[in-house]
C-alpha cells in the first residue's frame, strides 16, 4: 500500500503534482482535442509495463493547492482538463472539479476504478486493470472503456469489462506501448472480427508531443 496523508487525500485541497502541462489528448475517444492535463502522483496497482512509474509515490512529489493548479491550467486556451495518474480516485477530486467548473471547463479523469470516485466529470474514461479490478459501480458510469493489451489474456479481460458497461460506452483496446508492433496487427484484426471495439493509439507518441 502506497504511503501518504490521508487527511491531506480526503480535503483535496492540494494534491502531490507530478506534472502539468497542455497539449493534445493522444488516447481514446477525445484523440487530437486539445486539454489541460493533470498528473497526481499515488497508485496502488503498479502495473508492470506502465509508463508512469515515477507516480506511483505520492511522497515524492510537491503538494500543490489546486488554486494553482486551476490558475495554470486558465492561463491555457484549453476548455477541457484531463485528470490523470498514477491513480486519481485516491484523492478527494471534488475541490478541484468544483473550481474548474466554475470556469467553464469541462473535467475529464481516466482511472483503474479502484477507488471510490469524488468530484464532477464530464467524461469517465474507465481503463480497467487485471490485477486489480474496478469497484462495480464504475462501470456503469464509464462513458469510454480503455483496455490495455499485453498479452493475449488481455482479450478475455476486455471481453469481460465490456459485458458489464452501459450499452452508450465507447470500447477501446490500445496496445501497451513497448509491444505496439507485436500487437497492433492482432488488435487491428481483432477490431474487424469485433466491431463493436474500437483502436486507441497513443498518438502523442507518434507526434513526440507530452
Amino acid at each position: 500500500m502506497i504511503n501518504f496523508d490521508e487527511e491531506i487525500a480526503k480535503k483535496g485541497f492540494e494534491l502531490p503534482l507530478v506534472e502539468e502541462f497542455y497539449t493534445l489528448q493522444g488516447e481514446g475517444y477525445h484523440t487530437g482535442k486539445a486539454a489541460y492535463f493533470i498528473r497526481i502522483g499515488g497508485c496502488d496497482i503498479g502495473c508492470r509495463w506502465c509508463d508512469s512509474k515515477t507516480s506511483w509515490n505520492p511522497n515524492i512529489h510537491p503538494l500543490v493547492s489546486i488554486d494553482s493548479i486551476v490558475s495554470n491550467a486558465l492561463k491555457t486556451a484549453a476548455n477541457a482538463v484531463v485528470v490523470t495518474g498514477g491513480e486519481p480516485s485516491l484523492f478527494n477530486l471534488e475541490p478541484l472539479t468544483a473550481k474548474l467548473k466554475t470556469h467553464g471547463i469541462k473535467t475529464f479523469i481516466e482511472t483503474a476504478g479502484v477507488q471510490k470516485l469524488t468530484g464532477s466529470w464530464d467524461w469517465i474514461c474507465l481503463s480497467p486493470k487485471r490485477n486489480s479490478p474496478p469497484l462495480g459501480e464504475f462501470y456503469a458510469i464509464a462513458n469510454e472503456l480503455k483496455v490495455i493489451i499485453y498479452d493475449d489474456a488481455d482479450y478475455l479481460w476486455a471481453e469481460e469489462s465490456a459485458s458489464k458497461v452501459s450499452k452508450d460506452c465507447m470500447l477501446y483496446l490500445q496496445s501497451e506501448w513497448s509491444k505496439y508492433q507485436q500487437n497492433i496487427p492482432i488488435i487491428v484484426e481483432y477490431v474487424k472480427t469485433y466491431p463493436k471495439w474500437n483502436v486507441s493509439l497513443q498518438s502523442h507518441k507518434f507526434m513526440h508531443i507530452p
